[in-house]
């Protein structure tokens, strides 16, 4: 099979695209005048900006080529993951987002050490700079394989020019430059995604009916299997993951908390969230319907040898596309690759200034701490591109290890810390020590004697306990992870003394000094 040609024009619309991502870095670079304005833009962003930049720090191109993929393979039981996220999110999101704006200066992190001490604070934060890197680097390796596979580009070429691309928008026009740019780029993806769907249905001879019949009728729809089985992929494994993520996401990862801090007010903070929320669930299910639709096409068109699930989407652009539209496509899917990496690089750089480089060197003038971002913005850049090549050399499935890996060890139990801290008035520092303790013993155990690795020439289990190995889908990992530390975490709290908390630190606390303050204006007026 020969490779599909990309035209010159096409070529020239994906670089006006990346010299307009380099405009917003330069657009706002005079504002970057101290670490509030690098970091939070000090309000000067609307909230429907806001909104648009948490969706597209949500998306990257594990979306756009991964959900197609999945779609188009399987059916819709990842979904199940994102539609817990309003479920959970509506009710909890009046009061994290205050939360965040009145406890914390800029690190998310800095909320868990009030609440619990240092440990509870390091052990999130290096959990969140392992995550991102992992998830940085795989990024970049999708990114570049795929534009790769439809270009004659080199995969690393690619990796490099995206890499530098984003460290400079960075580097120049800190938060503000990365918040609008994801609106830019949040109107491409909308725009691609619908674009690339009506092609595709448009496409199948019977139109959205027969894609509908012919997907029901070879398992391609539906969230099942629904039974209660915790040892395999269900609905009830993909639930109660979700809620534990939705939380994890939107109530402890920095790179959405940091656009919290971004807003004028809570209510205007609040409103970019729930817009935020509301519109990420379509996209993700736009995309997997792409891939269903795909399905269904090709069930009527000839598909050619080698092409399997993670190539059909790129096979189709390049084969079945009309030249600018790919062109556009490739575009909203690299912007899609920039804009979220963008997010995770600018709030590695917060919380390495805010959690590490603040701790060392204290009460220096703004301006050191200001070179001092900007410097770990380029590092952090960096580290990300050679992750990259080193997923390129690996291949995919010792991505997947690895990422694991990260995850199961060094993020476990951390709703269950927040949770602890929100709900909690008993729970104290000691007790919550000693959980995370049994939190990341536990995450290993179940890792090691759950993972198969080929050991001279032989398939093994890394750590095989017989009848004690973890069974168990290794998505409940990581909410047993967080059932741990909360049970272990409140009854250990028992044992030492009952804290006494600023009550803005915790949720009912909270809501009595809003009770008040709310009395008071009515008072007063």
């Amino acid at each position: 099979m020969n490779k599909p040609i990309l035209s010159v024009f096409d070529y020239g619309i994906i670089v006006a695209v990346l010299l307009v991502t380099l405009y917003f870095g330069l657009k706002y670079a005079k504002n970057q005048k101290s670490t509030e304005a690098y970091f939070s833009a000090k309000g000067r962003v609307p909230s429907w900006a806001i909104g648009m930049s948490l969706l597209a720090t949500l998306i990257s191109s594990v979306t756009f080529l991964g959900y197609p993929a999945e779609g188009y393979a399987h059916n819709w039981i990842l979904l199940v993951q994102g539609l817990m996220v309003p479920l959970v999110l509506l009710g909890t999101v009046w009061f994290i987002v205050p939360l965040y704006r009145k406890v914390i200066g800029l690190s998310t992190y800095e909320y868990f050490e009030k609440r619990f001490g240092n440990f509870a604070r390091y052990y999130s934060s290096i959990a969140f700079v392992l995550r991102q890197f992992s998830g940085m680097g795989t990024v970049l390796y999708l990114l570049a394989v795929a534009l790769s596979s439809m270009t004659d580009i080199h995969t690393y070429w690619i990796i490099i020019v995206v890499g530098l691309i984003i460290v400079t928008v960075n580097l120049l026009g800190g938060i503000e430059a990365v918040i609008w740019l994801d609106v830019f780029q949040g109107f491409m993806l909308f725009a691609s995604g619908i674009l690339c769907l009506l092609v595709i249905i448009f496409s199948v001879q019977g139109g959205l009916p027969e894609v509908w019949r012919i997907a029901s009728e070879n398992g391609r729809t539906g969230f099942g299997p629904y039974d209660l089985d915790f040892t395999r992929l269900t609905f009830v494994v993909m639930a109660i993951n979700g809620m534990f993520y939705a939380i994890q996401k939107y109530g402890t990862d920095q790179t959405v908390i940091q656009r919290y801090l971004t807003a004028r007010s809570d209510k205007s903070a609040i409103r970019a969230s729930l817009m935020g929320i509301l519109l990420t669930v379509p996209v993700w299910s736009l995309f997997m319907f792409i891939g269903t639709a795909l399905f269904v096409y090709y069930q009527q068109q000839p598909l050619p040898d080698g092409i399997g699930p993670n190539s059909v989407f790129p096979y189709f652009i390049m084969s079945q596309l009309p030249v600018g539209v790919v062109g556009f496509i490739l575009a909203a899917m690299v912007s899609a690759a920039i804009c979220s990496l963008s997010a995770d690089l600018n709030s590695l750089a917060a919380v390495g200034i805010e959690d590490y480089y603040k701790k060392l060197r204290p009460n220096r003038v703004d301006n050191e701490y200001l070179k001092a971002s900007r410097t770990m913005v380029a590092v952090a850049g960096l580290i990300s591109m050679g992750i990259g090549f080193i997923y390129i050399e690996l291949g995919s499935e010792s991505i997947l290890g690895i990422i694991f890996t990260l995850y199961a060890i060094f993020s476990g139990g951390i709703v269950g810390i927040f949770l602890l801290g929100v709900f909690s008035r008993r729970a104290n520092k000691q007790g919550v020590n000693i959980a995370i303790i049994v939190c990341i013993l536990f995450t290993a155990y179940a890792f090691l004697s759950s993972t198969e690795m080929e050991i001279g020439g032989e398939t093994r289990i890394l750590l095989d306990l017989g009848t004690l190995n973890f069974t168990h889908n290794k998505l409940m990992l990581g909410v047993y992870s967080h059932l741990i530390v909360i049970i272990v975490g409140y009854f250990a709290s028992l044992f030492y003394p009952k804290p006494n908390l600023d009550p803005n630190l915790y949720f009912y606390g909270w809501r009595a000094n809003r009770k008040l303050e709310q009395k008071g204006g009515i008072d007063h007026v």
